[in-house]
């Protein structure tokens, strides 16, 4: 398993825990059948990854908004702070479907992540290397276009 595949590992079954198994084991009072799921998640978790960072674009897409939907539920729009983009999930739901809510994003969004300054991505556009959204901001799909050409998470 690859280094990125094994950090991603890690996030993924760290926020299935504190999200989703913890709450759960306190509401069934310590029942021993949360810790069969945990057993589940560790085992999942590692094919989950795959998929997200190597799979077939359709397959990689359903399991990012599934993982995004299950694990950021919300009456609003999926809006994570800055630094989310530089972990191990940020990154991948970065390049392989940009922003998961949002057909523009914040240059600060944006830098996020690329990777670099919100006057990095401002150059960017400015220069015509990263398409503007007609009502501010830049195309979340020219982010990940970026990040795909790239290669890699740094513009």
């Amino acid at each position: 398993m690859s280094p990125e595949n094994e950090e991603l590992v890690v996030q993924l079954v760290r926020l299935i825990d504190v999200r989703l198994l913890d709450p759960l084991e306190i509401l069934v009072d310590g029942h021993p059948a949360v810790d069969s799921l945990r057993a589940v998640v560790r085992e999942r978790a590692s094919s989950w990854a795959t998929t997200m960072v190597g799979g077939d674009e359709q397959a990689a897409y359903g399991v990012i908004v599934r993982a995004i939907s299950t694990l950021y539920p919300g009456d609003g729009p999926f809006n994570p702070p800055l630094d989310w983009w530089r972990t191990p999930l940020g990154q991948v739901v970065a390049r392989r479907v940009g922003h998961p809510t949002a057909e523009s994003v914040s240059y600060a969004v944006a830098g996020a992540m690329l990777g670099i300054t919100r006057q990095g991505v401002h150059d960017l556009a400015s220069r015509g290397k990263l398409a503007r959204h007609p009502e501010g901001g830049v195309l979340s799909a020219a982010v990940r276009d970026r990040l795909l050409r790239q290669g890699t998470r740094r513009a």
